[in-house]
This record gives C-alpha cells, sequence and structure tokens, in this order.
C-alpha cells in the first residue's frame, strides 16, 4: 500500500469510523464471525469500515437499510477478504436489497437461434462490474445461524471474487504461490465428482453446486465458511485450495 492509500484508509477510519455500540452489537450477533481471534476481528472491522463508506447501499421496493443491516452485509463479505486487500472488491460500487426473494427475467437463446424470455425467483444474484443484489429475508436466514453450505453473502461475494478475472468460471486470480494446476485438478476433480453424486441421488452437498463451475466454486466457499469439517471430509483437496486462496483456516476455529 503505497503512502497516498494509508493517508487515505486513514481518513476514513478518522471521519466514518463505525460507532463501537453498532459495531459490537451487530457482530456479537453473528455466529460466522465467532471464531475470529481478537487480531482478526480489528482487520475484520476496518475492511468493513472501508467497504461501508466506498459502496452505495440502496433499499428496493420502500426498504430502509439501517447501519445494522449495512454491517451484517459488509462484515460478512468481508471476512471472505480477510486475508486480501479492500480493492478486492473494486470494480463495482453498487448493492441492492429487496425485502425479500425478487423475480428476474432474462432473454434466452437456444442452440436453435430461438429466443425466450425466463423467469426465475431469486435471493442473491451478482453482475460482473455491476451491482450485488440481496433478498434481505434471506440475509437474515444465513446470517443469525449457521446454515450448512447456505449463505447468501458468501455466496455472492464468492462469484464478486471469481469475477475479478473477468468472468465468472471458478477460476479468480490465485495468488502466486499457487500452482494454477493444482487448483484446476483439485477443484475439476471435486465438480466431476459432485455431478456423478447428483447423478446418482446421493446427497451431502447442495447439488446447486453441480449447475456450472462458477457455482460450484461459490457453494464451495459457503461451506468452507459454515461447514468446513464437512467440506473436508467430502473434498479435501477443494478445502486446502480453498484454505491456500483464502489464507484462512475455519476448521482450526472450530
Amino acid at each position: 500500500m503505497s503512502w497516498f492509500e494509508r493517508l487515505s484508509v486513514s481518513w476514513v477510519l478518522r471521519k466514518h469510523a463505525l460507532p463501537d455500540h453498532d459495531w459490537f452489537e451487530v457482530t456479537r450477533k453473528l455466529p460466522l464471525l465467532s471464531g475470529l481471534n481478537s487480531s482478526e476481528k480489528a482487520r475484520l472491522r476496518l475492511l468493513t469500515t472501508l467497504f461501508i463508506h466506498q459502496k452505495v447501499f440502496s433499499g428496493a421496493q420502500g426498504l430502509e437499510l439501517t447501519l445494522e443491516m449495512k454491517i451484517i452485509i459488509a462484515a460478512q463479505a468481508c471476512l471472505e477478504i480477510l486475508a486480501f486487500n479492500i480493492a478486492a472488491f473494486d470494480g463495482w460500487s453498487e448493492i441492492i436489497v429487496y425485502p425479500s426473494t425478487f423475480r428476474v427475467e432474462r432473454e434466452t437463446e437456444n442452440e436453435f437461434g430461438i429466443i425466450s424470455t425466463e423467469s426465475r425467483i431469486l435471493s442473491g444474484e451478482a453482475w460482473t462490474k455491476g451491482p450485488l443484489v440481496f433478498a434481505w429475508d434471506e440475509v437474515e436466514r444465513d446470517s443469525f445461524q449457521i446454515r450448512e453450505g447456505h449463505h447468501v453473502v458468501l455466496h455472492e461475494f464468492a462469484h464478486k471474487l471469481d469475477m475479478l478475472n473477468g468472468r465468472a468460471n471458478g477460476m479468480p486470480p490465485l495468488h502466486p504461490e499457487m500452482p494454477v494446476s493444482e487448483w484446476t485438478r483439485s477443484l475439476s476433480e471435486g465438480y466431476e465428482r459432485l455431478l456423478e453424486r447428483v447423478e446418482h441421488c446421493h446427497g451431502g452437498i447442495n447439488p446447486y453446486a453441480a449447475t456450472n463451475p462458477a457455482e460450484y466454486f461459490a457453494v464451495m466457499c459457503e461451506y468452507f465458511f459454515t461447514a468446513p469439517a464437512l467440506l473436508f471430509e467430502r473434498y479435501p483437496d477443494v478445502y486446502r485450495q480453498l484454505k491456500a486462496y483464502f489464507q484462512q483456516d475455519p476448521l482450526a476455529r472450530n
């Protein structure tokens, strides 16, 4: 970080510091953060402060966003970049929050060139270079209790990290010391194994992960933080790759 960046961060922390009461009152209710040590919590508060200052939070359909709601989203998002710089979430600026699940319509074209409109009900959505969209009731449901393999905030922000290479494909920019071949082998083998399990109706991992490699990465990130023991048991190589990528070990916090 340059001296100018350090000066800018220092200014934000002074002028836009999160009130102690709000920070501690909110974060104590988030079980995802309970295993962090004191230095990790301090780092998380710094990242969360910068994040809330940098991003525009917009409520949809009349929803009014409070500071508490912003902290709930931002703190859990910043857990994923605890070992990174806040610049990992650069390139986009807005978070839109609906009161509940929202409907989107997309035009799709099949192999015969026929265009049709597809309607879907979503709890979260991430756009490349664009906003992140959440359903608040889904954020609440995932935030105040551990739901193994289910966390809409972690899922959508994992997509944002994945998109840093230009598109969501399950291959985020890796650290220089991480061999691309090892990442590709571990996640590809895990993905293929999951496809086989889903085909034979074997449970254990959210089958939505079998949609495509991008969703596989996002869902595995959910398991990494919410159910690390289960992920390590079922896909140990994937766990090791995510441990190297996030530079965190949730198993050691339990």
